[in-house]
């Protein structure tokens, strides 16, 4: 099969419809953890919650939607490092988008706190309560996060790089609008 010149509308719109959501969710998390216990607290933490879902089935229709459509071929002159760097990354940015949310789901069972989406729609435990496994699960949680805010960098500043410096069209593929005439 060939690697199409450019994404498709719908990889487009999903990486940067998911891209925005993580961004902000993740900084809700942030906000939110050092907030003192309260009624607006509560209703931040399930909001974080519906994000975290609503993440995890985009992701999902992504992965989907990957597997099925393959990405433009990166530049020829590319070194095989970068390449293999690049393929690495995006795989690993996909494991996290995965995990980051299960592990929330994860965390908020163990604790005894059910995640009900939107408020309607209670989705099961995934764990029976447990106090010591939620602290657990509460670091691994945030580990990822952190460990994905810090790969989106890195993926970021490669496409700045490769639009600024390599001046290829590898940023262009998901900014149409900067490809040249």
């Amino acid at each position: 099969m060939r690697h199409p010149a450019s994404y498709t509308r719908t990889a487009i719109g999903l990486h940067w419809l998911v891209a925005i959501a993580i961004v902000t969710t993740f900084s809700v998390g942030l906000y939110m953890s050092d907030l003192p216990l309260s009624p607006d607290k509560l209703k931040i933490y399930s909001w974080h919650k519906w994000a975290g879902v609503t993440i995890f089935l985009l992701v999902a229709f992504r992965l989907m939607w990957r597997l099925t459509h393959l990405p433009p071929a990166l530049p020829v002159g590319m070194p095989a490092w970068q390449h293999t760097a690049a393929e690495a990354a995006h795989w690993l940015l996909y494991a996290l988008m995965i995990a980051v949310p299960l592990s929330g789901w994860l965390m908020s069972s163990a604790k005894g706190f059910q995640t009900v989406y939107f408020g309607v729609l209670p989705l099961p435990d995934l764990l029976a309560k447990n106090k010591e496994l939620g602290k657990t699960l509460e670091t691994v949680h945030q580990a990822l996060n952190f460990t994905m805010a810090g790969l989106v960098l890195a993926h970021a500043g490669a496409a700045l790089k490769h639009h600024f410096i390599d001046r290829d069209a590898v940023l262009a593929r998901m900014l149409p609008f900067l490809k040249k005439a």
